[in-house]
């Protein structure tokens, strides 16, 4: 079968689904994309590594990378290789001294180790065709909510009151009290102003 290799493009709310989140992976060089419900710990895990933050202490998929790189065990790839009612399957391709095994993962998981991993992920034509969707060229992914809307610190005040300092501080009690989604936006608000 022909492997298409496929790129995160977006990680929001599901609008479909409370408390899930949608991951949109895009086909590389061509307008297909492919949506895939995830949970909350999951969606974190792969917004950390892409947002290059470093948890106080390291998390579930963290310490599997850590793991597998003390016994000289590479991921390699990531094939997301079945749908199933609605279900998508995936697999670890893992190398150790030239030999391969795949391991069988949740996709939210087998991406979370992707990315630290930076491998490549695959999905077979069949699957794109059954259930991919066509990007239109003018459209952007975008968030539910503008990052400046969203009342994202512990006062709940709009992060748009706060100086780049204040948002700077409550980064980094965010990172220490380990609520990554609410870092994500302060970073993603702060990085905002620094391009103004």
């Amino acid at each position: 079968m022909e492997k298409v290799k496929l790129e995160i493009v977006g990680l929001s709310y599901s609008q479909t689904q409370s408390g899930a989140y949608a991951l949109v992976l895009a086909e590389t060089g061509g307008k297909r994309s492919l949506p895939i419900i995830i949970g909350g710990f999951e969606a974190q895990a792969i917004a950390i590594e892409l947002e290059k933050m470093t948890p106080t202490r390291p998390l579930t998929h963290d310490l599997f990378k850590s793991f597998a790189q003390s016994f000289q065990i590479e991921v390699v790839e990531v094939i997301i290789y079945n749908l199933v009612e609605g279900v998508f399957y995936a697999k670890l391709i893992c190398s150790k001294d030239g030999k391969f095994s795949e391991i069988d993962a949740r996709t939210s998981d087998a991406i979370a180790l992707g990315v630290r991993f930076k491998c490549p992920i695959y999905t077979y034509e069949n699957i794109l065709a059954s259930a991919g969707i066509l990007l239109d060229e003018n459209a952007e992914l975008q968030q539910d909510t503008p990052s400046s809307e969203v009342s994202t610190t512990p006062s709940e005040k709009p992060v748009t009151t706060y100086n780049v300092e204040e948002l700077e501080q409550q980064l980094q009690d965010a990172i220490e009290n380990e609520d990554y989604e609410l870092a994500s936006r302060l970073r993603d608000e702060i990085n905002k102003r620094s391009e103004s």
